[in-house]
């Protein structure tokens, strides 16, 4: 991922119900989410819904797939990992014992997200 990139998704994500929509596609996984369940969760209008999930799907942080008469929506995790990848890819000047806890953290799902792909 390239800074200019970086700056796209950060960009997307600053906005607080992007950024509620990008933690509820993670947690729901590879199967995603209709956008009117997301709109009902989120208690927000299918419009308001939609122009934030256009801004997320420019940005490469999502993805979309029709099934039937529905949008299913899913986060695109490769995306979202190259993103904490730029953050920490120069990390700690060197020194990858002071961010072995972050990198720990970042990898804690991996497993988790295995297991659900299977």
């Amino acid at each position: 991922m390239d800074e200019r990139q970086a700056l796209s998704s950060f960009g997307a994500l600053s906005q607080e119900t992007r950024l509620q929509i990008v933690r509820m596609l993670v947690v729901a996984g590879p199967d995603g989410m209709a956008a009117g369940t997301i709109a009902e969760k989120l208690d927000v209008s299918p419009s308001n819904v939609s122009f934030h999930l256009k801004e997320l799907d420019r940005a490469g942080l999502i993805s979309q797939q029709r099934e039937a008469r529905s949008i299913i929506y899913s986060a695109n995790y490769d995306k979202l990992a190259g993103l904490v990848r730029f953050l920490m890819e120069d990390c700690c000047a060197g020194h990858p014992d002071i961010c072995a806890p972050a990198a720990e953290v970042a990898a804690c799902c991996a497993p988790k997200m295995e297991e659900k792909l299977q």
